[in-house]
């Protein structure tokens, strides 16, 4: 036996900053962190004209063996602790350059599709583009000479490097998610509505009579792909004196139109 489900009494609709679309940038960087801290690599620079030399008889300990042994120049110079002796390789780097090419493209995507709306018929002329491009490319046969081009390029990060990169965007974006964005909504109640769009004024009380609220066209990319099911939220007031409310990025838009739609019809219910 199924029940009605109750409509909510309030709702809150939060309107986010882009900088929450950025959370692909800190999640991939503690990925590639944790690759980059278990491969067990190091690095180390060397002066100009370093060698590499195979097969060179060392003395280690009572024995002689045979090792594979970096060789600088004459006045080469090389990083020193404070005793002068010569640091021993401890900077941590994936032997890869896998994560770091990685990395990149994830920055560079983001930035794209955060900085470059494309709503609606956009969204999809963008990707019937890159279909085309993709097949063309193939009957071309020219996929082999552009993934050679890519093995070319080597990017490389270090242990420290995806830390820090990582750690001080994931609390700047936690800290905006949880706090500043916060301060920026709407809260719908029976009625009215109540309004504050910047941090740090008061509330503006409306009435709902009249009241038109639109779930404006999604961006595929910035929304879905990102956002998880984001979109903006556009509010009207009716009368001589209608006002206008933009909402971007608003979480679970669908849903919470949902629920605005139920309390403005429960309150018809209730009102007839």
């Amino acid at each position: 036996m199924s029940t009605a489900s109750v409509p909510k009494n309030e709702i809150r609709i939060i309107s986010h900053s882009t900088l929450f679309y950025w959370w692909p940038v800190w999640a991939i960087g503690f990925l590639m962190a944790l690759i980059t801290a278990f491969g067990g690599q190091r690095m180390t620079t060397v002066p100009a004209g370093a060698t590499i030399r195979e097969g060179v008889d060392l003395k280690i300990g009572d024995t002689h063996e045979s090792r594979t042994v970096l060789v600088i120049p004459k006045d080469g110079k090389i990083a020193l602790d404070k005793n002068g002796k010569p640091i021993d390789p401890h900077l941590r780097m994936s032997g890869s350059k896998n994560p770091g090419v990685l990395f990149c493209i994830v920055i560079l995507v983001v930035v794209t599709i955060t900085n470059v709306p494309l709503r609606g018929l956009w969204s999809v002329i963008v990707i019937t583009f890159i279909v085309s491009i993709t097949i063309i490319l193939a009957i071309l046969g020219k996929w082999d000479d552009i993934l050679e081009g890519f093995s070319l390029l080597d990017i490389r990060i270090n242990l420290g490097g995806y830390l820090l990169l990582s750690t001080v965007l994931f609390v700047i974006w936690l800290v905006v998610f949880l706090l500043f964005d916060k301060q920026i909504y709407i809260v719908f109640t029976p009625g009215q509505f109540r309004v504050r769009l910047e941090i740090g004024d008061a509330e503006t009380a409306y009435d709902t009579t009249g009241m038109t609220i639109q779930k404006q066209r999604s961006d595929l990319f910035r929304h879905w792909i990102l956002g998880l099911g984001s979109g903006d939220l556009i509010v009207k007031t009716a009368g001589a004196q209608a006002h206008h409310f933009d909402l971007p990025n608003v979480l679970f838009l669908g849903r919470k139109v949902k629920e605005i739609e139920e309390m403005l019809r429960s309150r018809q219910v209730v009102a007839g």
